[in-house]
């Protein structure tokens, strides 16, 4: 499916004691990058909520944030010995050099960073495990349900803009036969008005006049420019990913009108080369955020 890359999903799951929470967010990004905010206990599982993560998406930022209620069980506390006595120690020492007044006290031990580890033994892994991902699943299902819907709404905005492009592009060609024979009959008459005669008859300028005037032909440029829109259309209905793919199209599509631009020295055909390139970058804005 055409898929956004923009969403938001939540879920939660529950089991004996156990409550766990998701939130998911994505926005747009070249490649698939997932930042987890874990509590302690699930930190573990890390690895493996990427693994499915990446199962399902394949591009944009994903932000999930985990939170996990216990709500019985036994539990028991865990404190860091050392790491107490090395904190409480420079503190005095810090304290002495300092001539302050040491007032340390238990309370203070509460504000040591990792000092104290929670843990319920009655919670095995695999447990805890099954309800986190159940969880995760819930939320992933409906950020990807929402990815798909705007998906859908670019798909169809795209769809539109290609149509606008497929109009500036036939007035184009439609210009285009003018071109050559316009840049031609302009040659010959500034030749003709710095006294050169009989032009008709010198086979080496009017071969040199020929050549100069096919440099301005974009039948091959517009030629490229239907092929790509075709192949744009065409993607807009893959099974796969395709922002990659899209975002390609929009670089060659803007690399041929440029040169016609440059090639072309007609008026009417420079409008609409403006026209083109203008409606491109708000393709081009649109797809930043296709997976």
């Amino acid at each position: 499916m055409f898929t956004s890359m923009t969403g938001f999903g939540a879920g939660s799951a529950q089991t004996e004691g156990v409550s766990i929470s998701v939130e998911l967010t994505s926005v747009n990004r070249k490649q698939l990058e997932i930042a987890l905010r874990l509590p302690p206990q699930l930190v573990p599982f890390e690895p493996r909520l990427q693994k499915i993560t990446h199962k399902h998406l394949s591009r944009g930022h994903i932000s999930g944030t985990v939170r996990l209620e216990i709500s019985d069980g036994e539990t028991v506390v865990k404190v860091d010995q050392k790491r107490a006595e090395a904190v409480v120690e420079k503190l005095r020492a810090s304290a002495k050099k300092l001539q302050l007044k040491d007032d340390l006290s238990a309370s203070m031990l509460m504000r040591i960073p990792n000092l104290l580890d929670v843990q319920t033994l009655e919670k095995k892994s695999d447990k805890l495990f099954q309800t986190l991902e159940k969880a995760w699943l819930d939320a992933l299902e409906k950020l990807v349900e929402m990815r798909t819907k705007e998906g859908c709404e670019l798909a169809e905005d795209l769809t539109n803009r290609l149509e606008a492009l497929e109009t500036m592009l036939t007035k184009i060609i439609t210009q285009a036969p003018n071109v050559v024979s316009k840049r031609r009959k302009k040659m010959f008459q500034g030749l003709e008005k710095i006294g050169i005669e009989n032009l008709e008859k010198d086979e080496r300028i009017l071969k040199e006049i020929a050549l100069f005037g096919e440099k301005s032909d974009i039948t091959e440029e517009t030629t490229r420019l239907n092929s790509h829109i075709k192949q744009f259309r065409s993607r807009l209905h893959s099974e796969e990913p395709v922002g990659r793919e899209l975002d390609f199209l929009v670089q060659e599509l803007l690399r041929e009108i440029n040169t016609i631009g440059s090639k072309a020295n007609n008026l009417e055909i420079t409008q609409q080369v403006v026209a083109f390139k203008t409606e491109l970058e708000r393709i081009r804005e649109q797809v930043q955020n296709v997976e």
